[in-house]
């Protein structure tokens, strides 16, 4: 049986690790899930090459009744692999029975703002998204922008990531100030109204934690949060335990009055 982030009630808490073996990530995914983690998110760029394969991906899958996600961005730890060579990994994932992929948005075409306009990256893109879907896989199509962004720009960034066929859309911008905290917060809720996929609107920088924690409310699909710091990851993202205990108490949210 193939679980899902899709078709369940929103927010979905997914607990996010990276790991260089298949144990490491194991033991992540079933703290993340006695956390109270509802899905796993995998970055691969520190896994070791001889556990990037069907296999060792598949008992990671296996560990826990949780759907599971992966992304390899171009951060790769340990080989260095290009755009080409690391969606191949990824198509093992998908293979080894992960629910969903992340497919960047300017993959095959590095470009500003992680969204490539170029005509045949685009197309190399939707073929590789059907190859996934193909497999029984959804997708994930994501850009990190590294800075602020109005909300009629973000608007326009995902509606045209959302053109190319992925399930989910994914942007993580800038908040550095109270106003830009303000316009991510006006940003989410614009969202929700136009986007006919569900999406991931996250925001790092100094006023990044509030629209984190309250951004789920609003509209965003599918959070992150780690089960415990690690230096060798970093340390960003609230732990599933401080998301569970804000979410499990609010008692509101925006989907909740349609």
């Amino acid at each position: 049986m193939k679980f899902s982030f899709l078709g369940k009630p929103y927010p979905v808490v997914t607990g996010i690790m990276a790991g260089q073996t298949p144990q490491e990530l194991i033991a992540e995914a079933k703290n993340a899930e006695f956390d109270g983690a509802q899905g796993i998110a995998i970055e691969l760029y520190d896994l070791k090459p001889e556990f990037r394969n069907v296999e060792s991906l598949k008992s990671v899958i296996d560990s826990v009744a949780l759907p599971f996600m992966f992304c390899f961005y171009r951060n790769d730890r340990q080989q260095n692999l290009d755009d080409d060579a690391r969606q191949e990994i990824l198509l093992a994932a998908a293979d080894a029975g992960a629910s969903m992929i992340d497919v960047m948005g300017d993959l095959y075409a590095p470009s500003p703002m992680e969204i490539t306009h170029d005509p045949k990256a685009i197309e190399k893109q939707k073929a590789l998204i059907a190859r996934i879907h193909a497999k029984g896989t959804n997708v994930v199509m994501s850009s990190h922008t590294q800075c602020p962004l109005t909300t009629g720009q973000v608007l326009e960034h995902m509606l045209e990531l959302e053109s190319r066929g992925p399930d989910v859309v994914k942007i993580v911008t800038t908040a550095n100030t109270e106003d830009e905290l303000a316009e991510a917060f006006r940003t989410t809720m614009t969202l929700k109204r136009k986007l006919k996929v569900p999406f991931i609107h996250l925001c790092s920088g100094k006023f990044g934690r509030p629209h984190r924690f309250l951004g789920p409310t609003l509209g965003t699909s599918i959070l992150f949060a780690v089960h415990h710091y690690d230096p060798r990851y970093g340390m960003i993202q609230p732990t599933i335990r401080a998301m569970r205990a804000v979410l499990d108490n609010l008692h509101w949210n925006i989907n909740d009055l349609a």
